[in-house]
């Protein structure tokens, strides 16, 4: 007979500790709680966190005792496996009702695995136990990024200054939100497929445009996509329309240093009609540049994570999977997988050479490219939302007096707007 935790067995003993994490992903909430503590101690163990291992030893020991329970998803949760604390968190709460810490952590373990109706849902059936530090933050935060707006904006506004100043921060950037969600809420639905409503809502990052292939499913991300002079071209243009409704004028453009980063910076410096310079910390009134933040470390990210006055941090591809420490001011477009325009493309016959000519005669390229040639500038599906240069103009506006403002924070969570993966 074959048993549920066989692929997990198998996958641990040969050391892929990733994969057997994900193969017991569909069995956290339907198998028994000692056999998936135990799975987990296995696991912990082979990855040589000792101390979960302990903590899985005694849940699986003790699977009726709320503080083994607590304990053990407590270190789940901690250790990146939320989805693993949600059903010995549920336990621990059934077993002891009353303790806040409990409800807490369950909350944030579902918060962590990007399960915000769930983790409000949770909550609101205790409130009558909540807090308002940490128990009413976690239920608006949670209903924001469920897609409540209009709950959470209740709630947000009724949420007291935290008397603990380490709290301080999350009431900021909760704050935050939920000006910049009431700042496009007339121009932008704010529902499960305004991917740019929620882009500049939860992190002040301005999306540039929306890719109309597969919107029911990828919610105008891209999975893989194989770029183009017109798509940069594009992207610069709405980079510009931006600064235009925001009344920045920078004075320069700065490139990060990477030969992508300076092709596109070369272009840019072209269309706002500024020189283009490399990229120095601290340098005020310029756009800073880059063709896809993730080639960088932090050797050049630690310099961009503080705001500088009148300094906008543009970046053409983002990774909506794997989000960067520094979110960009405004990004361009969202994927998965991509190439850059001239590096080597995929064709029938495989890779093509990339294009190695001077990085300047490329970006010319880029300027004389026609952003309308674009495929994503004309090929919307039916369910695709506008994408035109009007509604993005409207929506630039409503958002104008709030972009730019405050820190660039990692955003950590997806929100209301969810896409398959690839």
């Amino acid at each position: 007979m074959t048993n549920a935790f066989d692929d997990v067995r198998r996958l641990t003993a040969a050391g892929d500790i990733p994969a057997a994490v994900r193969a017991l992903r569909p069995l956290a909430d339907g198998e028994p709680l000692p056999a998936l503590a135990e799975q987990v101690r296995a696991l912990a163990a082979a990855a040589g966190y000792d101390d979960l291992a302990g903590a899985a030893a005694e849940a699986a020991r003790r699977p009726a005792g709320p503080r083994p329970l607590y304990d053990f998803g407590r270190l789940c949760t901690e250790r990146g496996i939320a989805f693993l604390a949600v059903p010995a968190l549920r336990e621990a709460l059934r077993l002891a009702p009353e303790a806040r810490p409990v409800l807490y952590t369950l909350a944030t373990a579902l918060e962590a695995d990007d399960r915000h109706a769930e983790a409000a849902e949770v909550l609101l059936g205790r409130e009558s136990m909540l807090e308002p530090w940490p128990g009413r933050y976690l239920l608006a935060f949670n209903t924001l990024l469920a897609g409540d707006v209009t709950a959470a904006l209740d709630r947000i506004a009724r949420l007291p200054e935290p008397s603990d100043t380490g709290w301080a921060w999350a009431h900021d950037r909760l704050r935050r939100m939920a000006g910049r969600a009431e700042a496009v809420a007339r121009v932008s639905p704010l529902d499960g497929g305004d991917l740019r409503g929620w882009q500049f809502a939860l992190t002040g990052t301005l999306l540039g445009t929306l890719s109309p292939y597969g919107f029911g499913v990828m919610a105008g991300r891209y999975g893989y996509l194989g770029d183009s002079h017109a798509g940069c071209r594009r992207g610069l243009d709405r980079l510009a329309a931006a600064l235009g409704a925001a009344g920045v004028r920078p004075t320069a453009v700065s490139a990060l240093p990477g030969r992508s980063d300076r092709i596109l910076a070369l272009a840019a410096a072209d269309i706002l009609g500024v020189p283009p310079e490399p990229y120095a910390p601290g340098r005020t009134d310029t756009v800073v540049v880059a063709y896809d933040l993730a080639a960088h470390g932090e050797e050049v990210l630690g310099g961009l994570r503080e705001r500088v006055p009148g300094q906008v941090l543009y970046e053409h591809a983002g990774s909506w999977t794997q989000p960067g420490a520094v979110p960009a001011d405004f990004t361009a477009l969202q994927r998965q997988f991509g190439t850059e325009p001239w590096g080597a493309q995929l064709g029938p016959d495989g890779r093509g050479p990339a294009d190695d000519r001077p990085e300047e005669d490329i970006a010319r390229d880029v300027v004389a490219a026609d952003p309308s040639d674009d495929p994503s500038a004309s090929a919307a599906e039916a369910d695709s939302p506008d994408d035109g240069d009007p509604a993005f103009a409207r929506f630039t506006k409503a958002a104008a007096s709030l972009w730019l403002t405050g820190p660039r924070l990692p955003a950590g969570f997806t929100g209301p707007v969810r896409s398959a993966r690839f």
